[in-house]
């Protein structure tokens, strides 16, 4: 039996199981130098399996996942549901007070975190266990499973996902609907044992689980991204070719970035899949792998469409969603819920094995998003209200148009903007606020705040970032706050956003005392910066990050520092200390270190060129 063909009535538990039995010594997991077999990664779940099922975890119990991409993520993820409970990731980069939030909202009892992060977790009324990689929290427990059976209605997971009321919402996910993404996974890109896929998600991000247990199932490779490289099109593209990987899933801002590079000869890529935001752009003819774009909300187990681009220029309208997957039906309505003709735009309704089970602790609004089927038979059956307008094509594929509702995305991660402002306005000064999504002057989308200050109150952008990045993730951040007497309302007297103005300098908040560049250097580099994020100035101590920037202008930063100074400065040494200050600094020792590996008439010319810039 091959070890790519599954069943709909296994659990994907039991289908890694299965591999490791087969094929213990296969590498399932390759972190850097550390690989990890399918026999001892089932023989660590099992062990921690059983300390689990000791502290109580069973069926539909939630166990928190406090932990970064690594093996010991997936040993854990693996153990609950050995257990019989579903995991619920964590990011260990998290504000604090978000993770307080999750944990006390998801009702958890136990985490689970590794040595490295158990600073992260927060104190309240839940267990925490460290890991450590010596294993002495499960070394008493036995490497054989314990005696759980797997049920297709139990959870699986549990992901949160942004709130229009200013909270997040978890996101119920079952085994059965896990188990039909994989079983279409593994049909629809052949997977076997000898392929070697890529791990590059956050935990908390739903992409990190199809990165994983359609792999796992097939006893296949899952190779984890080397962090120095995972922003970087050219290093990834080279990481990829020299590790062998096959398949691989990037979000679409970094996908579409390796369309543009060289593939060497020697490349393995079968497949590069996207998805997580609007893609904008086709292949060209004549690369090595098929490219395949993807749709799904997390409340649809993360795909719900798919569908390969073909080559061809970006000029006429945008590539399509693709097809709905596997025992998964796309119903385009309208207002009424009354389906529309082919070609008409409405929103998209998806029913089938992959809708979730609803959002965890919040009946009403599960009931809400969550509808009855009226298009089949089955009383029981669903369908998730997705709130994105869509049309159907003339072959059959749906073609993405935009949101009915506020919701944004971001570099592929999902935002409220009503969270933002939720978060915005429990700052003292701020009487209210409004937050939407606009494209700059590179057609790059950013979050834009309207803030409206309470009598009298002085607000600058530093001071509400800081305060901001204390309850959200960096990607909800605003790149731009603007102040305003009032927010403009409708006739009907709700929020006119068509009346919101651009952001200028006029209106702009400023991030606080400006500090000019002090060198030449300085004022080279907060030149090019300033270029790149589209604004006026960059003070010496100004956040790269805060300012709008993200890893891949990150990249596009690096390459005109390489142009400007001759120096290769690197994505790392930029998360490090992303300021003028910061990298001025670096660029001056590695300039520092060319020279002195250089004979003295290279350096000579090297110098002379410098002068010439």
């Amino acid at each position: 039996m091959n070890s790519a063909q599954h069943t709909m009535t296994t659990c994907v538990v039991d289908l890694v199981a299965a591999r490791a039995a087969e094929t213990p010594h296969a590498v399932a997991v390759a972190e850097g130098y550390r690989q990890l077999t399918y026999g001892e990664l089932d023989a660590r779940a099992n062990q921690l399996a059983h300390l689990l099922r000791d502290r109580g975890v069973g069926p539909n119990v939630l166990v928190g996942l406090c932990m970064r991409r690594s093996q010991e993520f997936v040993i854990a993820a693996l153990a609950i549901t050995k257990a019989g409970g579903a995991y619920l990731p964590l990011d260990p980069e998290s504000p604090a007070n978000r993770l307080q939030m999750l944990l006390s909202d998801s009702r958890t009892q136990l985490v689970l975190t590794h040595s490295s992060s158990v600073g992260q977790v927060p104190g309240g009324d839940w267990q925490t266990i460290i890991l450590d990689p010596a294993n002495t929290a499960t070394a008493r427990y036995p490497r054989t499973a314990p005696d759980v059976k797997s049920d297709l209605e139990n959870l699986a997971y549990v992901i949160y996902t942004s709130g229009s009321t200013g909270r997040p919402k978890g996101v119920e996910v079952t085994h059965s609907n896990l188990t039909n993404l994989v079983n279409w996974h593994l049909k629809a890109f052949s997977v076997t044992r000898d392929d070697r896929a890529t791990q590059q998600a956050s935990p908390g991000f739903d992409a990190a689980v199809w990165e994983v247990w359609p792999y796992l199932a097939a006893g296949a490779s899952v190779y984890l991204v080397d962090e120095r490289v995972r922003t970087t099109p050219e290093a990834l593209r080279d990481w990829m070719a020299a590790h062998g990987i096959t398949i691989s899933f990037l979000p679409t801002a970094i996908a579409e970035h390796m369309l543009e590079l060289q593939w060497p000869r020697e490349s393995k890529l079968r497949f590069l899949l996207t998805g997580a935001d609007t893609l904008r752009r086709r292949p060209p003819a004549g690369l090595p792998f098929t490219f395949v774009n993807n749709y799904g909300p997390t409340e649809c187990t993360v795909v719900s469409t798919a569908g390969i681009v073909s080559p061809g220029d970006s000029y006429g309208e945008l590539p399509a969603i693709g097809k709905p997957i596997d025992n998964v039906q796309a119903f385009v309505v309208d207002e009424h819920l009354q389906p529309v003709p082919a070609g008409t735009a409405g929103e998209l309704l998806i029913g089938g094995a992959n809708v979730a089970r609803g959002y965890l602790h919040l009946p009403e609004l599960t009931a809400q998003k969550f509808i009855a089927n009226p298009f089949g038979k089955d009383p029981k059956a669903r369908l998730y209200r997705t709130g994105d307008l869509v049309r159907y094509l003339p072959s059959g594929e749906i073609a993405f148009l935009g949101r009915i509702d506020d919701q944004v995305k971001i570099r592929g991660y999902r935002i409220e903007p009503q969270e933002v402002a939720v978060a915005i306005n429990r700052h003292g000064a701020v009487e209210t606020s409004a937050v939407i999504a606009r494209k700059d002057g590179s057609n790059e989308k950013r979050l834009v705040a309207y803030v409206v200050a309470k009598h009298n109150a002085e607000l600058n952008a530093a001071t509400l970032r800081q305060e901001l990045a204390e309850n959200l993730l960096d990607y909800m951040i605003p790149t731009t706050f603007v102040r305003l007497e009032r927010l403009p309302v409708s006739p009907n007297g709700k929020l006119d956003r068509t009346a919101l103005p651009v952001p200028g300098p006029e209106n702009t908040l400023k991030e606080g005392a400006y500090e000019a560049p002090q060198s030449e250097l300085q004022e080279r580099l907060a030149g090019i910066v300033a270029t790149l994020l589209g604004v006026e100035r960059v003070g010496i101590d100004d956040n790269f990050f805060n300012m709008g920037g993200h890893s891949l202008l990150g990249a596009q930063m690096i390459a005109r520092i390489s142009d400007a100074f001759g120096v290769e400065l690197s994505l790392l040494s930029v998360f490090d200390d992303p300021t003028v200050r910061g990298m001025s600094a670096e660029i001056e020792r590695l300039f520092m270190e060319k020279l002195e590996n250089m004979s003295e008439e290279e350096a000579q010319r090297l110098l002379a060129a410098q002068d010439g810039n």
